[in-house]
């Protein structure tokens, strides 16, 4: 497999920008036609209309940029349903040929971020194999912890050919504070 680097920069060259599309559904920000179709009494209703909003996301900008980013805090909120539906999202831009990267900069330590790391990248280890869970070709990580809670997800990344993106600067008005 190519370094996840070159596969990025040629998906970029290959459409002639670097456009990364983020996938952070919100119910009252969905479309009516959606909201309506699947009520919102339920978690899980919830999860199938962020799901299918985000598929026809994709299947629009498929053809046009060479990134998404689906957020995994909205799908986390919706629980278990919510899951299944990043799953199926992240299979879906895959299958449309998109660099997907899992946003939820994760971090922490020792097990604990190898945990997050392999879930998120390579799979979990299992006898003498490596079953996919997210199956992210990159994911976003906080680096406030430190560069050893970061090395698991280097670690992770370069045994599976994926990438990581370290969070430098976030873009709310109090991300100067600390």
């Amino acid at each position: 497999m190519a370094h996840f680097a070159d596969r990025l920069a040629s998906a970029c060259r290959a459409k002639g920008n670097s456009v990364c599309v983020g996938l952070d559904p919100r119910w009252e920000s969905l479309p009516d036609e959606i909201r309506q179709r699947h009520g919102g009494e339920s978690l899980g209703a919830v999860a199938r209309a962020y799901e299918e909003f985000c598929c026809r996301v994709i299947d629009v900008v498929a053809p046009l940029v060479p990134v998404v980013k689906p957020q995994s805090a909205f799908f986390e909120a919706c629980g278990p349903a919510g899951m299944v539906a990043l799953q199926r999202i992240l299979a879906k831009a895959r299958q449309r040929g998109l660099i997907t990267i899992l946003d939820g900069k994760r971090n922490d330590i020792a097990s604990t971020a190898s945990a997050y790391a392999d879930a998120g990248l390579g799979g979990i280890k299992m006898a003498d194999r490596f079953h996919p869970v997210w199956d992210a070709d990159a994911l976003t990580v906080n680096p406030y912890l430190g560069r050893d809670a970061v090395e698991p997800f280097l670690e992770s990344a370069r045994r599976s050919g994926r990438g990581v993106f370290v969070l430098v600067r976030t873009s709310n008005r109090g991300a100067g504070q600390f």
